[in-house]
């Protein structure tokens, strides 16, 4: 009788294991079949993939074709779109990948059988549908690069976002409030709009709505807060069509001087988190402890400028900031009123931050002040800002948050049982 072969289990992600250590073998080759993709994936990837990544302009086709040719990379990232056989096509890339590669999958499909097909029954490591925005591939793909466990977020657990201007008078307020009412209205998401400028902030003007000295309260003696509290505390905006929509605000006496209780910020956060989808907070930057815990805490920043050398520079100052334990990737970027007179183009703001904006807001005097005067939603008419609005809700929304029909984490269950195709390294 012959010797018997026995394969060794592939390796936990992240482990240390000879055949990834040999220097013909690439760290990273990603195979994308569009710019947009490949923006996505280059800049979601920025942190995570330090050896870098070679990108390469193709399908899954191009993939078997070039890795017939050359050393099978440690991760793969291959785009199956467009694909009529897409489950067979990566049947076909398996044969010609060593077994240990680990698998990550782009493609069009939706549903969640497909994506328990692509994970649990051929071994890839992940799935994303397309459109593909740069905080799903940091959140879902960086950390299986990364070598660490993706964290599983939940569609009904706590979401908080904070919309801070590079310096005053650029938007911010009206880029906090539009995104609020768009996520309470169109998207019909529990939502909260946080103005922790207990003096002058303005977020409940802007929706005709009312301030309390609840939040006050809360910040001075976070041991109160409790959800008969936040209930009572944050208030409905005024409008039928509303009803999701709440805003937490004060309004305090210039003369008077508001405490704040080290870790009321976290306390705050968790009780909203338990009753909102997502909270929206509009945070200037100044050297106050609230600012900077909200800054910190968030799950994603929203930077909002204007198109001139000044907003650029404080622009620049604010993305250096260190990032929060939660963000998984640098501040969203709003170029707001792109057009106004004697301002930068948009290409010279990108040259000048080398870097893309995320969101581009034309300039829209006559539409944002009729809105501001009568406390009237300016994002609830369609045309460039709510196109605008609508980006930017897509760049800061969990996964499932705006559509429903976007294919679920990989939930135990369904999936074929016993092998796969691909080194399924790091899952359970």
């Amino acid at each position: 009788m012959g010797d018997t072969v026995i394969e060794a289990p592939a390796a936990p992600l992240g482990a240390a294991e000879p055949v990834s250590q040999r220097h013909d073998r690439a760290a990273l080759v990603a195979f994308i079949t569009n710019a947009e993709s490949e923006a996505a994936v280059r800049e979601g990837l920025a942190d995570a993939a330090r050896e870098g990544i070679d990108v390469r302009r193709g399908g899954i086709r191009a993939a078997v074709a070039a890795l017939q040719r050359m050393p099978t990379p440690r991760v793969l990232i291959v785009d199956i779109g467009g694909e009529r056989h897409p489950l067979t096509e990566l049947a076909d890339l398996a044969e010609v990948v060593e077994p240990d590669v680990q698998v990550l999958v782009i493609g069009d499909a939706t549903d969640l059988d497909f994506y328990r097909e692509v994970t649990k029954g051929l071994g890839a490591m992940e799935y994303l549908a397309r459109p593909l925005s740069r905080d799903r591939v940091a959140r879902h793909f960086g950390p299986l690069i990364a070598g660490q466990s993706a964290a599983i977020e939940k569609a009904n657990s706590g979401r908080t976002v904070t919309i801070t201007g590079v310096r005053g008078g650029v938007g911010a307020t009206t880029v906090a409030t539009q995104l609020g009412w768009l996520f309470a209205v169109e998207a019909r998401r529990h939502t909260l709009l946080l103005d922790p400028d207990l003096h002058m902030g303005t977020t409940a003007i802007m929706l005709d709505s009312k301030a309390s000295g609840g939040l006050r309260t809360a910040l001075e003696t976070p041991d109160r807060i409790d959800q008969l509290f936040i209930e009572r505390a944050a208030q409905p905006v005024a409008h039928p069509s509303a009803d999701r929509l709440h805003i937490l605000a004060g309004e305090e006496r210039l003369t008077d001087q508001p405490g704040y209780a080290p870790g009321a910020a976290q306390l705050l956060l968790n009780a909203l988190h338990r009753r909102y989808n997502i909270v929206i907070a509009d945070v200037p930057f100044a050297p106050l402890p609230l600012y900077r815990d909200l800054l910190t805490l968030s799950h994603q920043r929203v930077l909002v400028l204007e198109p001139t050398l000044a907003s650029v520079r404080d622009t620049l100052r604010l993305v250096a900031l260190p990032q929060g334990p939660v963000q998984t990737r640098r501040p969203v970027l709003v170029l707001n009123r792109v057009g106004i007179s004697g301002g930068l183009t948009r290409r010279q703001v990108e040259d000048a931050l080398k870097t893309r904006v995320d969101v581009a807001i034309p300039d829209l005097p006559k539409l944002l002040g009729q809105a501001a005067t009568m406390g009237e939603p300016a994002a609830a008419a369609k045309g460039p800002f709510h196109s605008g609005i609508v980006e930017l809700a897509k760049q800061v929304a969990f996964e499932r948050l705006l559509d429903s029909s976007m294919i679920g984490r990989g939930e135990d269950g369904g999936g074929k049982g016993g092998w796969s195709l691909f080194g399924r390294s790091g899952r359970a």
